[in-house]
This record gives C-alpha cells, sequence and structure tokens, in this order.
C-alpha cells in the first residue's frame, strides 16, 4: 500500500532500458509497459532509460501553423521529432536526462489521477533535495510545458537567476492501469535551451529560456546515475523494488 495506489504493495519492478536508435519507439515503450500492467502480464513496474536526442511534441502542437517549421528545427539541431499520447506541448531531452515510466494496477485509476500528480511530484522533489538541490513541486512562469505539478529547483542564494523546471510529468489512464511519465533533465542544459527557443518560436507559444535548466546547473557535478540512485532510495522509502540482477 502506498499514498499513490492504496490497493498495491509491492514489489516494484525496475526495469532499466537501453535507448534505441528509434525514439518513437522508445517512447511507445510507455505505451506498450501500461498495457501489459493493465493485461496483468506485468505487475507495478518502473522503466527507466537515458534517452536519444527527442523533440517529444503534444497533440495540440500538431495543429499549430508553425509545427513543420518546428519539427525541421528540431532535426537540424539533431533532436528526433516524435508526437506522444500523454503530456502537453513540446518538450526535449537527451543523454542528460532520466525517462521514467511508472506503471500501475489500478481498480479506479481516474479516481486517484490528480492526487498522484501530487504525491509523486513531492517523491521526486525529495529525491532531489537528498542532492541538496532545493527542489519544489509547482510551475513557474513561462516554464516549457507548462504544468501545475512540475518540479522545479532554486538556485543557491546569493545565486544570479531565476528558479528552472527541472522534471515535468504526465500522466495517461486506461481501465484498470495508469502510467505515469517523467523526464528528469540533469545534465547539459543548453542544447534543451537553444532547440526549445527555437521550436516553442516557431510555433508561436511563449518561453522564457532561462527556465530551462538542468540539476547540475544548481548543484554542480550531480549527475543522472547519482539522481537515479537517489529516486530508487526516495521509492524505496515506501514499499519494496525488485531490482535488476546486479543492481
Amino acid at each position: 500500500m502506498t499514498v499513490w495506489n492504496p490497493g498495491v504493495v509491492g514489489p516494484l519492478t525496475v526495469v532499466r532500458d537501453s535507448a534505441s536508435a528509434d525514439p518513437e519507439r522508445d517512447l511507445l515503450g510507455g505505451v506498450d509497459l501500461l498495457q501489459e500492467v493493465r493485461n496483468g502480464r506485468r505487475g507495478p513496474t518502473l522503466r527507466i532509460y537515458r534517452p536519444a536526442p527527442t523533440m517529444a511534441f503534444g497533440q495540440r502542437d500538431v495543429r499549430l501553423e508553425g509545427y513543420d517549421d518546428a519539427v525541421q528545427l528540431s532535426r537540424s539541431a539533431g533532436f528526433a521529432p516524435v508526437v506522444r499520447k500523454a503530456g502537453g506541448r513540446a518538450a526535449a531531452y537527451h543523454r542528460g536526462t532520466l525517462i521514467v515510466d511508472h506503471a500501475e494496477p489500478a481498480g479506479e485509476a481516474m479516481l486517484g489521477h490528480q492526487a498522484r500528480f501530487q504525491q509523486l511530484g513531492r517523491l521526486y522533489a525529495e529525491a532531489l533535495a537528498s542532492l541538496a538541490v532545493d527542489a519544489r513541486v509547482g510551475e513557474i512562469p513561462g516554464e516549457y510545458c507548462p504544468g501545475e505539478f512540475s518540479v522545479h529547483g532554486r538556485r543557491p542564494a546569493g545565486s544570479a537567476g531565476g528558479p528552472v523546471k527541472l522534471v515535468g510529468t504526465a500522466q495517461r489512464v486506461v481501465a484498470g492501469a495508469w502510467l505515469f511519465a517523467s523526464v528528469f533533465v540533469v545534465e547539459d542544459s543548453e542544447p534543451l535551451r537553444r532547440v526549445l527557443s527555437d521550436v516553442y518560436d516557431a510555433l508561436g507559444m511563449p518561453l522564457e529560456p532561462s527556465t530551462v535548466g538542468a540539476v547540475d546547473d544548481l548543484v554542480p557535478g550531480v549527475t543522472v546515475a547519482q539522481v537515479e540512485d537517489a529516486l530508487l532510495t526516495a521509492y524505496a522509502a515506501h514499499l519494496p523494488l525488485a531490482l535488476p540482477t546486479g543492481a
């Protein structure tokens, strides 16, 4: 039993995937996971991987006049354009980010929809706080793919600049299961800032470039591997984990 799913006692199986040469296939892996959990072929699962450079557009982005230009700008910057089934607006990620797909069975999956955003957002902020990040849940003005339960980080006192978005979250719910998909931005934010600025300009959507950042902008030296370890530790405080052999 957990605060985000009273009907599940664990364990939460951790699956570490390797990014393929097909970012769209990697993205659809989360949808496949959701269906496997829904159909009882898997239990609660946490899928983790470091993606190839990708620009994940939202369904609404496709209908905008500047979408074709945005796709070309993404490709020119080395970010493969894909359209995701869950989530809001365009978001970019690369090898310096960590993708987390968390899927669990639930009899009334839609009833806990809003609470999961709150509870898992807090869990992710706590994981980052264990690495000395001043992390908080909440949208910041001008962020890309804005969301009420994004996780942002604040710069150390006396440092120049405002808060930066560190984790974007999205959720997909079907009868009998849910998928909570997140992107942790940990290292090398500059390429993300450049391509997102170009893409949002082409789409005619507002973006404050200074809100595009990474964990290592706030706490230099933090790595993707350290964030993954902190995340698993945070989860393990709530339910047993079934880790891959050798982990």
